[in-house]
């Protein structure tokens, strides 16, 4: 060996030392072209590819090393860390036993092989190879953290906490005990004190994707959607093969509606691993609301191939049965689902709506109560200190809140149940969205109206407005459905009828959308120019739409035939007021249609294929509204049907005694 090469090869271990991994990297690779069977040098660029993260290359140098000294446990160590990097735990395993062949007194070995046995889910035989790390160096905080991260796994969550905090009072810049640390938090769904911790651990380590990972899945769950996202992009930046955060990025856009770049995230993920369960169920989701339920049963089939008891997908699969209306195929899916898993929120609640749209109340509604387990829905509680209330016990000489939940029409739908309850109890108190107090207010009910955020007089129970009918045991033939229950302000149907003027002809109302933001408002709603067809000049047409979109605006305003009155409905007892006018009502599912139901004003919905659970199946009318008739799409997305169908009814309404003359 010349004098120069050796001075290479003193340069690239000066470099090694200093952690000057690039520079490090091109000496020993020039020492390497003259000198390719030095073991050393193998060894220690092996090393600097690892602690720069690039394990595929130092693959390359380690086996080149073994195959010249195969009696190095630390060559067996290190090339079982780099199979491990790579994705390939089992074969990881058998160059770590190795390496415990040859030497079975180094901690670093046998903390090695308990990690990869963590990546194998083997959690109890991992925590024995900790402990004997741990029985060789008491303070190897890389064990201990390890081994926190196992009990982590396997539940036992204080003994986790413990080591952690061990080890990071050995090392406090340990930041992937932070990290785990994190982790554990989330799981205890201790939000605050997890993203506490995935900052202290992105403070440490900058560049440690996993932690801007975690912090992105705790804003996810805390329905911060805009600071969850910034999180996944800027933990790619730094790890652009991390999976993970590939499908946080679809579980947003999913939430967000934007289903193709949901899709495209997902399959991101498994590109990078193909065996990820998540990706698997959120590509599934997306292509269920999307309609193309061949892909999605496929996508969570290639959930079951990984895991076949997993009842997340089960859960899955039963939606996109439900949403076909194969409601026992559905019901199967979600009972395999509550084997597989009870505690599962989702089964229960989406066994809750297949059970109410088929009438079985008794069941469906105690089933509904599982909603608060579910992502959709906050708790029921609100930090009350005060009772739950859900029918376990009288109500006399007692004062009940009661608080509207969900959409508006729902609480319109469900305000019957509110009235009902001012007989039973000493004082009823019921919290609305603003939106809707001018509405409720003048009803002249024996009830204390408050607007949510408001502060709360003092009452001895709650209820969540929903929770009524099973509170109430409430069965498809006892619904409270005496109409009107709700009667439109005086001062609003006069100023209405003053507005209209002297009527010669039957009045009709329209509202074709609800709210966009709505997941299923796209199936729901119409464009205003697909009702064309029935108009006709033998009936006065006018629009109940609060919120026009920019496509039914300009339609709306080639239409003069239909009255515009959005500038005049700011609430929702300016539109009561102006239904009161009316002789009908044609509408999508929104809160238009339970508006003119609860007033007993003739209302015909237009209902997708797979309407809401409220309408029930197949029903031309409803047991809510017994002024409702119902028309529903046979083939879904396809409203021409039901249009047709409507164009034949109104001309029987037409000309029915007393409409055509418009009296």
């Amino acid at each position: 060996m010349s004098v120069a090469t050796e001075k290479v090869f003193r340069d690239a271990v000066t470099a090694f030392n200093a952690r000057k991994f690039p520079d490090a990297d091109r000496l020993f690779r020039i020492f390497l072209t003259s000198q390719p069977k030095h073991v050393g040098a193998l060894n220690l660029l092996t090393v600097t590819l690892m602690s720069m993260e690039r394990f595929a290359e130092a693959e390359q140098y380690i086996t080149r090393a073994l195959k010249l000294d195969s009696a190095s446990d630390a060559s067996f160590r290190n090339y079982g860390i780099i199979l491990k990097r790579l994705g390939k735990p089992s074969q990881a395993l058998v160059q770590l036993d190795r390496a415990l062949e040859l030497n079975s007194s180094q901690p670093e070995t046998w903390n090695s092989r308990g990690a990869v046995l963590n990546d194998l889910q083997e959690y109890e035989r991992a925590l024995s190879d900790f402990d004997r790390a741990i029985s060789l160096d008491r303070n190897y905080y890389g064990a201990l953290y390890n081994k926190g991260k196992s009990l982590g796994e396997l539940k036992q969550y204080d003994e986790a906490f413990t080591l952690l905090d061990k080890a990071l009072t050995i090392k406090p810049d340990l930041a992937e005990a932070w990290l785990a640390r994190g982790d554990l938090s989330v799981a205890l769904e201790k939000y605050d004190d997890a993203l506490g911790a995935y900052g202290k651990a992105s403070a440490l380590k900058p560049d440690l994707a996993e932690a801007w990972n975690g912090r992105g899945n705790v804003l996810y769950e805390l329905k911060d959607r805009d600071g969850a996202l910034a999180a996944y992009d800027r933990a790619l930046r730094i790890k652009p093969d991390l999976a993970g955060a590939w499908v946080g990025r679809g579980n947003i856009f999913t939430e967000g509606q934007r289903y193709d770049e949901a899709l495209t995230a997902y399959d991101e993920a498994l590109v990078l691993k193909p065996d990820l369960i998540e990706p698997c169920l959120g590509r599934g989701a997306v292509l269920t609301e999307l309609g193309r339920y061949d892909e999605a049963f496929a996508a969570y089939d290639r959930a079951f191939a990984i895991k076949p008891d997993l009842a997340k997908a089960w859960v899955g699969r039963g939606r996109a049965f439900f949403e076909l209306n194969r409601d026992v195929e559905a019901l199967s899916c979600y009972d395999r689902a509550i084997f597989f898993d009870g505690n599962l929120a989702e089964s229960h609640f989406d066994k809750s709506l297949v059970k109410l749209s088929l009438g079985e109340f008794r069941e469906g509604w105690e089933l509904y109560e599982w909603r608060w387990k579910t992502r959709m829905f906050p708790s029921p509680n609100r930090n009350f200190s005060q009772p739950h209330w859900l029918g376990d016990s009288k109500l006399d000489g007692k004062t009940i809140l009661i608080h509207a939940e969900q959409g508006f029409g729902d609480t319109i739908q469900f305000f019957r149940y509110v009235l009902r309850l001012t007989a039973e109890a000493h004082k009823v108190i019921f919290e609305v969205p603003n939106e809707l107090v001018p509405l409720f207010e003048d009803q002249k009910a024996r009830l204390a109206l408050v607007t949510r955020g408001d502060v709360l007089p003092n009452f001895d129970v709650h209820c969540p407005l929903m929770s009524l009918p099973r509170g109430l045991r409430t069965t498809l033939q006892t619904i409270p459905a005496s109409i009107p229950y709700l009667r439109a302000p005086v001062n609003k149907v006069g100023a209405w009828h003053k507005a209209l003027g002297a009527k010669t002809k039957p009045r009709i109302g329209l509202a074709w959308s609800g709210n966009p933001n709505l997941r299923n408002d796209l199936r729901r709603s119409i464009r205003l120019e697909q009702l064309l067809p029935f108009l006709t000049e033998a009936a006065e047409w006018h629009s109940l739409q609060k919120d026009i979109r920019d496509h039914d605006r300009e339609c709306l305003t080639r239409q003069p035939a239909i009255a515009d009155h959005s500038a005049q409905l700011r609430d929702f007892s300016d539109t009561a007021g102006l239904i009161a006018e009316l002789d009908l009502v044609i509408c999508v599912d929104t809160a238009v249609a339970h508006l003119a139901g609860a007033l007993g004003k003739p209302v015909w919905v237009l209902l997708p294929f797979h309407p809401d659970f409220r309408w029930l199946r197949e029903r031309r009318d409803s047991p809510w509204y017994p002024t409702a008739k119902l028309f529903r799409q046979t083939k879904s997305g396809v409203w021409g049907d039901v249009v047709g169908e409507i164009s034949k009814e109104l001309r029987t309404f037409l000309a029915a005694d007393g409409h055509a003359s418009g009296s």
